[in-house]
């Protein structure tokens, strides 16, 4: 019989000397896909600035895009864009966000559905959305009791979060409309 080799598993300070993008989920090294595409950097510059748009008035809450959230000594990540409703303490993120979107693209989407999906609800992440763009829809599961429930699929209705220091109206129709010809 012959003996299956143990995966070689990293910590936060293993990370935190690499070159080039990469992930942390328990100890595993997961390479990050390449510079997203056009269509999902838009996508993600979107729900960005609509965030930044509904926050004007909330001194509690920011929003935030591909930064690195260190939830333990052998998990980073790094979520397209976030929202969190706390003072960060340093320069790193520490804490899980309220809420998380990742764009999905074939090159993530099994990590986007499943690994993440279960590493954010373990984590306490309130809120969590899928951004699909070859549908034009977005997932968006709402934590309840420490598991995921699905609210329900959006492609042009507006949904408004619930987070624990203020209400974001988002409209997710704005998210598919074209670029306005130049």
């Amino acid at each position: 019989m012959t003996a299956q080799p143990l995966p070689e598993l990293y910590t936060l300070e293993d990370y935190r000397h690499w070159e080039g993008d990469w992930e942390l989920i328990r100890g595993i090294a997961l390479a990050m896909a390449p510079s997203p595409a056009l269509n999902h950097q838009r996508l993600g510059g979107r729900i960005y600035s609509q965030l930044v748009e509904a926050l004007e008035d909330c001194p509690h809450c920011e929003a935030l895009h591909e930064i690195d959230i260190e939830f333990a000594q052998d998990t980073v990540v790094r979520p397209d864009v976030i929202l969190i409703c706390y003072e960060p303490e340093g320069e790193r993120l520490t804490r899980a966000p309220e809420l998380i979107f990742e764009v999905i693209s074939p090159a993530t989407a099994r990590r986007d559905e499943q690994t993440k999906f279960q590493l954010y609800r373990e984590e306490g992440v309130s809120c969590y959305v899928l951004v699909y763009p070859s549908a034009a829809k977005a997932k968006v599961y709402r934590l309840v009791d420490g598991d995921y429930r699905k609210v329900g699929d959006f492609h042009d209705e507006r949904y408004t979060f619930v987070l624990s220091r203020c209400g974001i109206d988002f409209d997710f129709g704005r998210l598919w409309r074209p670029r306005p010809p130049r």
